[in-house]
């Protein structure tokens, strides 16, 4: 299970995001405005191998005329990950591990192992801020029998509403895709097309919450 260390951090992954977001083609801001990123939700899910950190952090940006919540895959690593130059987000030092690799987590292959075994009740969803908790108000539905969690290859893209990240699973050669909703919409559900989902908590603008899809599962056309 992941460790949650209560320790020092630099940067910040909030200031990380200050220079990462606004490069991204789903952020909703303007360039003459930095972002002012606050975290406000999310959940952790756990590496088998306990070496990369995953977690899938909620973040406010009040930096408009209207407050835009996004959805963020981290991915963090001891050491660089091969071919995922595009994907890094930054480096900080942590005070307990020291120097950790900050990656968007839609182009790790762990974390989209993870988030895919999610969807097919394979991997518990974990409390982001405490050690070893499961978190009951993450929800994941897969409506196709047969499907096993095991991936054979993927790829990410993302575009001005999100990222599709295309899998293949193994040994049977289905395709699916797994929708990130980037720019999160409390209250919004899977469409009826959508083989399954991850449900998670969101913002509403009067301080609670309401259930929101993360993840949308759909058939590969």
């Amino acid at each position: 299970m992941a460790v949650i260390h209560r320790t020092t951090l630099t940067p910040t992954k909030l200031e990380l995001l200050t220079t990462w977001l606004p490069a991204q083609p789903w952020y909703r801001g303007t360039t003459d405005r930095q972002p002012e990123p606050a975290r406000t939700g999310g959940f952790r899910l756990d590496d088998p191998k306990g070496e990369v950190g995953i977690e899938f952090m909620v973040v406010t940006d009040t930096s408009g005329d209207k407050p835009v919540t996004y959805q963020v895959l981290f991915s963090y690593r001891g050491a660089p990950l091969a071919g995922a130059d595009d994907a890094l987000i930054g480096t900080t030092e942590h005070g307990v591990l020291g120097q950790r690799w900050v990656y968007d987590g839609a182009h790790d292959p762990v974390v989209v192992a993870q988030l895919f075994a999610l969807v097919a009740g394979e991997a518990e969803p974990q409390m982001q801020s405490t050690s070893d908790t499961p978190d009951p108000s993450v929800t994941a539905r897969l409506d196709e029998p047969g499907i096993t969690a095991e991936l054979a290859s993927f790829t990410a893209t993302s575009d001005p509403d999100g990222t599709d990240i295309l899998v293949t699973t193994a040994p049977d050669g289905r395709e699916l895709t797994l929708r990130i909703n980037r720019v999160l919409q409390p209250g919004r559900s899977a469409d009826g097309q959508a083989l399954g989902h991850v449900t998670a908590p969101a913002p509403l603008p009067d301080g609670t919450t309401a259930p929101t899809a993360f993840v949308v599962v759909h058939t590969h056309p």
